[in-house]
């Protein structure tokens, strides 16, 4: 999303993301961020084209640290907010490694952390990262911010009879294997009881709706009954 559908960066969607970041962190409420590098390099793409996967993948991390420099910059330039990036690949020159409890500590300060690099492996998304980072530093809730409204029952943009879900449960998004992300991102949160929100990032304000509890997009949770 960082590169506005082509390759590379888009300075106004990274401006567009920094002013709806800015807007929760005026209110008080504690970020922390997991970026994609999608824009740059995607492993599972080139290893259709003979790569080998694994380096595909950390090639595609690297991309997501260019992506988390530049946030970081739009919310420290514009917006007078302080930052940390930490990633899972020690690069100490441009980010702080990835140590929980710090990253936790940075939040309570106040300070917006943005996670690069993924997990630090290959074969796992940035998805999966996502949901990780959150049980790992006591989030409340997964903002999955994507390109689309929410959930649907097929792709909205090549089925226009695609139903669309308020709310729907982590075991039903796997069950009927819907391709709003990665597979092992829902499992995980499943098996914590961690809420997802599916909603689309550029629609101005939607991060601060989705934080300030308005119905928008989708909500993905599990009943804890549904794992007894």
């Amino acid at each position: 999303m960082f590169g506005g559908g082509r390759v590379g960066i888009d300075p106004d969607v990274v401006g567009a993301v920094a002013r709806q970041i800015a807007e929760i962190v005026a209110d008080g409420v504690e970020v922390a961020i997991v970026i994609g590098g999608g824009n740059f390099f995607r492993g599972a793409e080139l290893q259709q084209r003979g790569m080998d996967r694994a380096r595909g993948d950390y090639m595609a991390m690297l991309g997501t640290v260019m992506n988390c420099l530049a946030l970081q910059d739009f919310l420290e330039r514009e917006h007078d907010i302080d930052t940390r990036v930490m990633t899972a690949i020690t690069m100490s020159k441009v980010a702080e490694a990835y140590i929980p409890r710090r990253a936790a500590r940075h939040m309570e300060k106040g300070r917006v952390v943005i996670f690069g690099a993924g997990t630090g492996m290959p074969f796992f998304s940035t998805d999966t990262t996502a949901a990780q980072r959150a049980l790992e530093i006591g989030c409340e809730v997964v903002l999955m911010a994507k390109a689309v409204d929410g959930v649907y029952s097929d792709d909205p943009k090549v089925n226009p009879e695609a139903q669309f879900f308020e709310h729907i449960t982590h075991r039903q998004v796997l069950e009927r294997g819907l391709k709003v992300a990665d597979a092992t991102a829902f499992s995980l949160c499943m098996d914590n009881l961690m809420p997802i929100l599916v909603f689309n990032l550029l629609e101005e304000g939607n991060i601060a709706r989705a934080v300030g509890g308005e119905k928008i997009g989708t909500l993905v949770s599990t009943p804890v009954d549904d794992l007894r």
